[in-house]
């Protein structure tokens, strides 16, 4: 595959190079990539948590909670291998 770059970008992976932090500009892409992934496995995390959160605030709303000394005993009883769901 072949790959154009910007002129800011060739520098910056040559300035990597110079400063030794890299033995090669393939390797400055990969940790590029997988920086990037990271970014994207992240994002997709944090949307579903949001998701989770609006879920568990519908439910409040709903009534639907449970005491905090019930899910307190009940994450005791899975600590401890007594799953009582």
């Amino acid at each position: 595959m072949q790959i154009s770059l910007k002129p800011e970008h060739k520098a910056f992976i040559q300035n990597q190079l110079a400063q030794e932090n890299y033995q090669s500009a393939d390797e400055v892409l990969s940790q590029a990539l997988n920086l990037l992934q990271q970014q994207k496995d992240y994002e997709q995390w944090l949307n579903e948590t949001r998701q989770k959160i609006a879920d568990g605030v519908a439910a409040l709303e709903r009534g639907e909670a449970i005491e905090g000394d019930v899910v307190i005993a009940k994450l005791r009883d899975r600590l401890h291998g007594n799953d009582i769901s």
